[in-house]
């Protein structure tokens, strides 16, 4: 029987500091997060960012969370929920990092007599510390609890022509009649050494042009794994489907952490730019999340919106994620459907 696991990142139980620093704990000691040595990884996280961090986070957090609970856990449960009346599947939601855990989603899939599962890391591009944590957790979950189950993925839906469509739909929907200079599509950020990290062929990628991006421009395999090229291609196919004009739009990577140097340009100074530049009216979209989050609501419609204003602009639109856009939920359960029809495996 086959069975559908959809995985989000997670969240913490509440906002209050104790909930945070576990939930941040686990998070910052992924190694595919911070990809330092255990040693070093221990020191920064639970020696110095565990001391300092979990108060202020908890503050974002408390700005943001909702009388349900966490944004991201309701809309991903709304999500699910909405796939689920859509197809004749089972269908669970998982989240990498928190108390809905990979291996609970899995066990509720099981119990329903699930062998076989459609894995959906809920992240259009590909990233160590977002699609690739989470193949590499589900696997190891698989051998050790769910030796007769076998797990299939859903690749990164970056460049899907349909995927393109409804995000470009939704962006087009909520800036209707909205009267803009410039659209930023900010990005989550990485380490720039995630990116030489993950390309397979150790040669093509040069995260550090931050000007031309020529590598992201050139055809190669390792834009399989790519984030950095993922992320400029999204822009640049909405933009052709939206028909933008050069220079009204532009991209950047926000929420970096630490003093490493990560994908640029940064989201906060872009803001700060523009609004420097004149810009007077701008709108922003997240396109790494399909979900708001913390990272979307208070980092850029909160934070984001603040520096704009202090640095002279007036009007500061923020697009949702895609959330449970009713176009984003036919979108997965056609994919799901599709998956379903393929011949069964034997596990």
């Amino acid at each position: 029987m086959k069975g559908v696991l959809l995985v989000n990142l997670g969240s913490p139980d509440s906002p209050e500091p104790k909930d945070v620093k576990r939930y941040l704990g686990e998070f910052l000691m992924d190694e595919r997060v911070i990809d330092v040595p255990l040693w070093a990884r221990t020191l920064l996280v639970k020696g110095i960012i565990l001391n300092t961090r979990p108060k202020a986070s908890a503050k974002a957090y408390k700005k943001i969370w909702w009388d349900e609970g966490s944004p991201l856990i309701v809309l991903s449960e709304r999500l699910k929920d909405k796939i689920q009346n859509q197809i004749d599947l089972p269908v669970a939601l998982a989240m990498r990092y928190g108390s809905m855990t990979i291996k609970k989603g899995l066990q509720e899939l099981v119990d329903k007599g699930v062998n076989e599962v459609f894995l959906m890391p809920l992240y259009p591009q590909y990233a160590m510390a977002t699609t690739e944590t989470i193949l590499v957790l589900a696997e190891e979950i698989r051998k050790a609890s769910f030796p007769n189950i076998t797990i299939h993925d859903l690749k990164p839906f970056y460049n899907d022509s349909n995927y393109i469509k409804v995000l470009s739909n939704s962006i087009a929907r909520h800036l209707d009649n909205k009267d803009y200079e410039h659209l930023l599509f900010s990005y989550h950020g990485v380490p720039e050494r995630h990116i030489r990290k993950s390309d397979i062929t150790k040669s093509h990628c040069k995260p550090n042009d931050k000007i031309n991006c020529v590598c992201c421009k050139t055809p190669s395999k390792a834009h399989e794994f790519c984030y950095k090229h993922q992320c400029k291609e999204v822009t640049r196919l909405v933009a052709e489907a939206l028909n933008l004009k050069e220079g009204t739009y532009s991209t950047s990577f926000q929420s970096r952490l630490g003093f490493d140097p990560w994908l640029q340009p940064y989201t906060d100074r872009t803001i700060e730019r523009l609004g420097k530049e004149g810009t007077k009216k701008m709108a922003i979209v997240t396109p790494a999340f399909v979900s708001d989050c913390l990272e979307t609501l208070e980092e850029i419609a909160m934070e984001g919106e603040e520096i704009f204003h202090e640095m002279g602009g007036q009007d500061f639109t923020t697009v949702p994620c895609l959330n449970d856009n009713q176009e984003f939920v036919d979108l997965l359960s056609n994919w799901i459907k599709q998956w379903a029809l393929t011949e069964t495996v034997e596990a």
